[in-house]
C-alpha cells in the first residue's frame, strides 16, 4: 500500500481525528463525476453518485463503496467515527435518520482526508488565469463545480523550466497562473470568468493585495477567438459597473507547473488566503464560495 507523507495539517486531521472548519474544505460543493480516495493511503472510497449537498458545511455521502469504510464508536460516547478501512485514517463522522435521502445516511467527511480523481471526459476546455499569488486563485477557481482540475504554475515569460525563486525576482517574464480544466456541460467559460473577477481586485495595476510586481498581475490568456472575446466580453460589462480594469488579455503560451509544494497550498496547510475574498459583482444570484 503507497502511503502519502502528509502535511502537519493532514495528519492533524487524518492521524489526530481532527475537524476542519465548516466551509473550508475544497469538495463542499463539488459534484463532479469520479470517485474520492483516501488522502493518505490512496484507497477508493466514495463515488461520485453517492455525494449530495446537505449545506453542513462538509462534503456529504450517503453511501460508501463496499468495504472501503470502517465505523466504530467515537470516544465522546454519543457519535460514530468512519474510517478508511485500509489504513485506518480518519474521514469524519456517519449520522443516521436525518432523512436528507431516500438512504437516510450521511458521511459526514473532511475534504482534507480525500483526493478527488475526476472522471475522463471527452469534451473539456481550459483557460490560464492569472490574479496575484496563485494559492489564492486556486483556493476559489477550484471549488466552482464542474472545474474538473486546477494547476498552479508560470505563464507568459521567456526562460524555460522556471523555478519559484527565478519568478519571484520579477525578471523572468511569468506571471503566476492557474491552468483550469472544467466540463463545459457543467459550467461556461463565462461563468468562471465572472467568478475569477469576484475572487480578486482585478483594478489593481501593480499586483495583488501586499503581493506587489510583475509576476503578480491580474491578467486572462486566451487560447482562440471565442476565448478572447469572451474575455473582452466580461471586461466591458465591468467597464458598465463603473469599475476600470487593469486586467491584461494575453494570448495563452507556454505553461509550465509549479513545484509540488505549491499545489493546492491552503488545502494542505488548512488555511485560507491572504489577498483574494470572493464578493459579488455581477447582476446574478451570489455564488457560494
Amino acid at each position: 500500500m503507497s502511503r502519502k507523507v502528509l502535511t502537519p495539517y493532514e495528519a492533524h486531521v487524518i492521524e489526530k481525528k481532527g475537524t476542519e472548519r465548516p466551509f473550508s474544505g475544497q469538495y463542499v460543493y463539488t459534484l463532479t463525476p469520479g470517485t474520492y480516495h483516501c488522502k493518505k493511503c490512496g484507497t477508493a472510497l466514495y463515488e461520485s453518485q453517492h455525494k449530495f449537498l446537505s449545506d453542513c458545511g462538509w462534503p456529504s455521502f450517503d453511501d460508501e463503496i463496499p468495504g472501503a469504510v470502517q465505523r466504530k464508536a467515537d470516544s465522546d460516547g454519543e457519535r460514530t467515527e468512519i474510517l478508511c478501512a485500509a489504513c485506518g485514517g480518519h474521514l469524519g463522522h456517519v449520522f443516521t435518520g436525518e432523512q436528507l435521502t431516500d438512504k437516510n445516511v450521511r458521511h459526514c467527511v473532511n475534504s482534507v482526508s480525500l483526493h478527488f480523481h475526476p472522471k475522463a471526459i471527452a469534451e473539456t476546455q481550459e483557460i490560464i488565469l492569472a490574479s496575484g499569488c496563485f494559492w489564492g486563485t486556486q483556493y476559489y477557481l477550484g471549488r466552482i463545480p464542474g472545474v474538473l482540475s486546477t494547476t498552479v504554475g508560470y505563464c507568459g515569460g521567456q526562460v524555460e523550466h522556471p523555478t519559484y525563486k527565478e519568478v519571484c525576482k520579477g525578471t523572468t517574464g511569468h506571471l503566476e497562473a492557474v491552468l483550469v480544466r472544467f466540463d463545459p456541460n457543467q459550467v461556461s467559460l463565462l461563468e468562471i470568468l465572472k467568478f475569477f473577477f469576484e475572487t480578486h481586485d482585478f483594478t489593481q495595476k501593480d499586483g495583488q493585495g501586499p503581493d506587489i510586481g510583475p509576476q503578480y498581475l491580474s491578467a486572462a490568456f486566451y487560447g482562440n477567438e471565442e476565448e478572447k472575446t469572451a474575455i473582452e466580453g466580461v471586461l466591458a460589462e465591468l467597464r458598465q459597473l463603473s469599475y476600470t480594469p487593469a486586467t491584461k488579455v494575453l494570448a495563452k503560451a507556454r505553461f509550465w507547473p509549479a513545484e509540488d509544494y505549491h499545489q493546492e497550498y491552503y488545502e494542505s496547510k488548512g488555511e485560507t488566503p491572504y489577498c483574494h475574498r470572493y464578493r459579488a459583482i455581477f447582476p446574478r444570484a451570489k455564488q457560494k464560495s
